[in-house]
Formats: structure tokens, sequence, C-alpha cells
């Protein structure tokens, strides 16, 4: 054992060899060539295309896959590389190890892509090289773009959003989840009806992604309908227009609804005086009196359809007198709720009686005396809901509260500007509509305000930084009032390239000055 330890191994040397062709040195391979030999014998993009004619469409900025698909893709993106790849035929015949873009001007109509291959060649050797694939962009427009500039009306597709309510908070709120998502982006034309708004498609696919959209956000129920626009005997082709009904449920936010009895027995005798707090694709119900919470979907709901007792639009102004807390802060639904005994008076009461009402109210931990809020006046309300006569021995509470208000304190700052401002759609009016302008603003003001309030509201909601509102305003007002206001870290900054653009030129030319 001894001896064998202390044996002699001989290292292992690798020699080299020289080349067959030029006679340098070089490492023993299966063709004993050199690689510059190597390439000039063998050329293993032989037989490869170099050059690719690919459609695109100047409208959509899409690309032809043969037959008939049309990809969406930017200059130099990953789709539109994968896509120059799998454009090139016999490419299965090498093996693909890198591809890159090669900078060409915008405007020439080039994409040039750099590819490198490897493949094996002379006697098992393997050869790595790189070539430069050109496609040639010929204009052609798609077939839903060639249609809309043959005529921009010309649809295939309508859908058609109601909601049978006197306002059109809902449709504000809905605006800005479509802006936020982009569900409308292939809408070739959006209009505004009396009860709703109508989009048009130049696809049938496209309307049934938007309405499967709007049933992922609003509680809602659909039907469609096709009308035959033409048929080719010959080919047994035929052409359909599509129209996509859908109705938003009525029941909107800080209504107050009385529950029918079968649905307050299926949700655990819940109310029957609930106050709707959220609505997203179900609907949040809270009875004000137990803080108790639960859910209705729009399954549920179209089984079972209800109406509500009073709305938003009815709210009453009321001044807190006294507040007495009578539960811990419980977190119901992800919000959070005080059970407190309230004494309150109308304001329009001031100066004329001394009407003052005892109530319970779920808004404990927000108001104090002095404070102002909206509700429901059951007591003054002449209500002929048939669902209230149903529930034998209901005690209807005269006053509901709702939310804390905040006019009187915003009136010092009307008239200003805000630091954030919202995107909307593209929209034409209907003639019907446009009587009743003024209307609309001040729903659409009311809206902003909500917005203001309510975080909850904003969640799913793109906010964006006002230009026109200067921070020394923002400073100015110190006024020391609690105004529900939304944080600056909330917004966006709306960009707009060509300023960006602009600006970094400006940099350019000083760091050079």
């Amino acid at each position: 054992m001894a001896e064998e330890a202390v044996m002699f191994v001989v290292p292992q040397t690798v020699g080299t060899v020289l080349c067959c062709k030029c006679g340098i040195p070089m490492a023993p391979n299966a063709a004993n060539m050199c690689v510059k030999c190597l390439r000039s014998e063998v050329d293993i993009t032989e037989g490869l295309q170099k050059h690719v004619i690919i459609m695109h469409c100047p409208e959509c900025n899409s690309y032809l896959q043969p037959p008939r698909t049309w990809i969406k893709a930017q200059l130099e993106s990953k789709e539109l590389l994968t896509f120059c790849v799998k454009r090139l035929k016999n490419l299965n015949k090498v093996r693909l190890v890198h591809a890159e873009f090669i900078w060409t001007e915008p405007h020439s109509k080039r994409i040039k892509v750099k590819l490198k291959v490897q493949k094996e060649v002379l006697n098992g050797a393997i050869l790595e090289q790189s070539y430069v694939v050109e496609y040639v962009q010929q204009e052609h427009m798609c077939e839903s773009c060639s249609r809309v500039q043959a005529n921009p009306d010309q649809w295939v597709a309508a859908v058609q959003l109601r909601q049978h309510v006197s306002h059109r908070r809902t449709f504000f709120y809905l605006e800005q989840l479509i802006l936020k998502h982009g569900a409308a982006a292939s809408a070739i034309k959006i209009k505004q009806m009396e009860q709703g708004i109508d989009f048009f498609f130049s696809n049938r696919s496209h309307g049934v992604k938007f309405v499967e959209f709007i049933g992922k956000v609003a509680p809602m129920k659909s039907r469609n309908d096709k009308q035959l626009v033409s048929h080719d005997i010959k080919s047994n082709n035929y052409n359909y227009k599509y129209t996509f009904s859908v109705e938003i449920c009525p029941i909107c936010r800080e209504d107050l609804i009385c529950l029918p009895l079968k649905v307050a027995a299926s949700l655990g005798n819940l109310g029957p005086l609930v106050i709707c707090t959220k609505v997203t694709n179900s609907i949040a119900l809270l009875d004000p009196l137990t803080l108790r919470i639960s859910y209705l979907d729009a399954d549920q709901y179209w089984r079972l359809p209800f109406k509500s007792l009073l709305t938003s639009r009815q709210l009453v102004e009321y001044i807190v007198l006294d507040v007495e807390i009578i539960s811990s802060e419980v977190n119901v639904g992800g919000s959070k709720y005080v059970l407190a005994d309230a004494q309150v008076a109308r304001v329009s009461d001031f100066g004329r009686n001394d009407t003052i009402f005892n109530i319970r109210t779920h808004l404990g931990h927000l108001l104090n005396p002095g404070d102002y809020a909206l509700g429901y006046d059951l007591y003054g309300a002449n209500s002929n809901d048939i669902e209230i006569e149903k529930h034998k021995g209901l005690v209807i509470p005269e006053v509901i509260l709702i939310r804390k208000s905040y006019e009187e304190k915003r009136q010092k700052k009307r008239g200003k500007p805000r630091a954030w401002k919202l995107k909307s759609l593209d929209m034409e009016v209907d003639d019907k509509n446009r009587t009743d302008q003024e209307k609309i603003s001040l729903e659409y003001e009311q809206f902003l305000k909500d917005l203001e309030e309510n975080p909850e509201l904003r969640f799913n909601i793109s906010l964006y930084r006002n230009k026109d509102y200067q921070p020394s305003e923002m400073t100015s007002v110190a006024d020391g009032d609690d105004i529900p206001s939304i944080p600056l870290d909330e917004l966006l900054a709306d960009l707009d390239l060509s300023e960006a653009e602009a600006e970094d030129e400006d940099d350019d030319m000083k760091e050079k000055g």
C-alpha cells in the first residue's frame, strides 16, 4: 500500500494540432480545422430565410399571423420578437441560441433581427454562426379596422348597459373601472343614453368579453339577440349583428331597503330595514341597528328582485345634538362601525319647531355633538311599500343616518380646483340627454365628493394629479377643518409623452451647454 502511494503519475496534457488548411496550431476537433477555415468551408445559414415580408396594420399596430390571426405588438417587444422568429421557415434544421433586434429607423418599414444558431457539421464538429434577417413591413389594414374606416357606424356587436334608477352614480363608477382595466379599448363607438351607455364593437367576441367584465364588477343579468344582415347563398356565409342587453341591479350604495320576507329569511332574518353599504358583483347589506351584515350575489337577487325603499337623492340633513356610545368598535366587512344613541334634529326645522329625534345609529365613531349628518326621514316620509306591511309588528325608526356631512365646511373651499382629476370615456351624447347636462354635472360633483369621503370607493379607481392645481393654494387653506381629502401619494402622474420628450431634450441641451 505504501509503494502504491508513492507511484509516479504522468500528468495528462492536451496537445495541439495544425489546421489542415492554414496550418495554425489549434485544439483538436472532429474536422481538424480552425474556426475561420471551417466557416469558409461550411455555411450553416445556407437555405435559411434572410428576407421576410410581414403584413402590418397601421391603425391598431398589429401583425398578421397567417392565415387570419392578427397579433398586437409594439416595436422591439418580446411579443414582436417571438412573432418574427415564428415566421421563419426551415429554422428547425439548426439550433437557435440567441435572438435580438438591431435598431432601425421606425419609419423605414424595416425590422432587423440578429440570430445566433448552432449546427453539427463535418465529422460531428459544432459550428456557431450569426446572421441577420430583414423583415419588410407591408401596410395592410385588418378586417375590423378596414370595416371601421369604410363606415365608422358599422358595428357587429352592441352592448346596451342599463340601470333603471333616477341618477347616474353607478355609471360614473363603472366608467372609471372600465378605464382602469381597458375593458372598452376595442370599442369603435360609445354613446351615452338616457338610462345607461351603449358600447359598439366590430367583433362579437369583444362584446362577449365586455359583458363578462361587467358581470365581475356589478350584479347584472343579460340576454342577447342577433339580426341577419346578409347571406351569401353560394358560399353559405351569414353576417349577423349581435345585441347584448345588460341590466344592472337597481340597488345602489347608501340606499335604504326593506327586505322581502323570503329574502330576509334566507339571510338569517336580517333587518328587514337595511342599508346597502357596497356594490360589487354582490350587494353588501348592513342592519344599522344590530351591525349585522350579509351579502347577496347576482343570482340570489334576480331570483327574488326588490327595489329600494329610499335612495340617496332623498337624504335629509340633520344636526347632531348628543351622542352616547353603547358598544365598542366593530369591524364589519372591512369597515368600522360603532353603535350609539344620538339626539338629532332636522336642519330645516331650526327656527320653526323643537322636534328632536332620539335614534340609534351605526356611525358612533364618526359623529360628535355639533356635526352634520345625512339620513332618511322615516318620520315624515310617506312610504307605500308593500313589503313593510308584510312585516307584522315592525317598529320603524324615525331616522336612519347614512353618513356624516361635510357640506358646511366645504362652503369655504367652493370654487377652488381639486388637486386630482379623473379621466373619462370618449362618449357621444344622445340628443335626449343634452337637456339634462346640468343635472348630470351636479351628480358628477356629488360622485367626486363621495370619492373624497370614502377610501374604499376609490380603491379600484385611478386618480391623476391636476396640473391646474397650484401648491400655494394647498398651503393657503389651513383653516383646521377636517374636510376629507385624497392623499397625494394616491395620485398618479398623468403622463404626456410629448411633454416628457420635450423636457428630456431641454435637459440634454442644458447638459451640453
